[in-house]
């Protein structure tokens, strides 16, 4: 059951994708083939990296041309979905395979589109501890996977086909569902063709529709938030956690609102790390009984994107008894809202660059 989990990155975005059936519709295929290195960001996995890992990149899109406001408001982008094949040239690493719910973007005049992509990948090969213990970078099958790519994208220049050319960025990890986990970034040129299945018939945006305003009072939120995650302890076991958050948020605009809050979070995991650093480290002084509870206050930022918004959250603990990873925390993630108040969430919570889990949550806007 608990590797049901991490597919769950994929549900937000499949809802949020949804629309009505009578609107245009234009649907375009890409290919991209990669080339590229695994970046250095940790020396821990200095070992693993060998060679230059290459794979192929397959998008199915949708067009979009204002039919709903929030798409002329984003500059009119693309719907769709990634499937990629990552050969990371080594054989403690093995194979990735992922799937992606993205965005396309495009700027100056639509010649450049930047996607973004998350979802889920399969490896091949993680750690075991018997046979493939220098796996350090995955500790699982599943992985949650972010993909971004910064193209050169010409459509329809012969019958339908076209071309893009530019620059991927595909980060793996399981955000410690799992150890270990210090995850791997590749940076690849990639270069691909398009096909209209229109065959390049074109269609017109429609302009932007006069721009109402949204003005709302303070309105206020309870969150409930949990998952599975392991210490950096390999081995140490998995352990479910809870996290209860309240908050108030108020509206700038269509677009943004910010918020300020306070998160309660209950992380069995810390329980077993607290208890194995007071037997295995005495000079830490840590002492077994120690509180595994901590409080955060943070403030944060909500960007809206039709039924979907992003959150970005900074927090600081102001009830920390147990030292991990310090005072300060973030928290990076999608909500999908299921009418005018109900809302589900998939967020990574970390503290700088060290993931400390990904929380699955269903709150309340009053």
């Amino acid at each position: 059951m608990k590797h049901l989990l991490l597919p769950l990155f994929l549900i937000l975005f499949v809802f949020g994708f949804g629309q009505e059936s009578k609107i245009a519709k234009k649907f375009v295929l890409d290919i991209s083939q990669f080339n590229g290195s695994i970046l250095l960001h940790n020396t821990d996995i200095a070992h693993l990296i060998t060679e230059h890992p290459g794979g192929i990149i397959l998008g199915f899109n949708r067009k979009r041309f204002g039919d709903e406001a929030w798409e002329s408001d984003y500059g009119y982008p693309d719907t769709g979905f990634t499937f990629a094949y990552q050969d990371m040239k080594n054989p403690i690493l093995g194979k990735n395979y992922g799937l992606y719910a993205h965005y396309n973007f495009y700027f100056l005049k639509r010649n450049i589109q930047f996607r973004i992509g998350q979802g889920v990948a399969y490896n091949t090969n993680p750690y075991d501890k018997n046979t493939n213990f220098r796996n350090n970078a995955y500790g699982s099958h599943l992985l949650s996977s972010t993909m971004m790519m910064l193209n050169y994208h010409k459509e329809n220049l012969v019958a339908g086909l076209g071309f893009k050319a530019g620059f991927s960025l595909i980060h793996y990890s399981n955000a410690n569902f799992k150890a270990p986990n210090t995850s791997t970034n590749t940076a690849a040129l990639n270069f691909g063709l398009t096909y209209d299945l229109d065959g390049g018939i074109a269609y017109d945006f429609k302009p932007k529709p006069a721009k109402e305003k949204i003005t709302e009072s303070i309105r206020y939120n309870l969150v409930l938030r949990g998952g599975i995650n392991e210490s950096d302890v390999i081995n140490s076991g998995q352990y479910g956690f809870v996290i209860l958050s309240g908050y108030a948020d108020k509206r700038l605009g269509r677009k943004s609102a910010i918020q300020l809050g306070t998160d309660i979070f209950f992380s069995n995991f810390l329980k077993d790390l607290i208890r194995f650093q007071s037997i295995s480290f005495p000079e830490l002084d840590v002492a077994p009984d120690t509180d595994f509870k901590r409080v955060g206050v943070f403030v944060g930022h909500e960007l809206f994107i039709n039924k979907m918004s992003v959150i970005t959250q900074l927090g600081y603990y102001v009830y920390y008894p147990f030292d991990f990873e310090g005072k300060v925390y973030n928290r990076i993630g999608m909500k999908r809202y299921f009418g005018d108040k109900v809302f589900g969430s998939v967020t990574l919570k970390s503290h700088a660059a060290a993931a400390e889990a990904v929380e699955f949550g269903i709150g309340i806007r009053l």
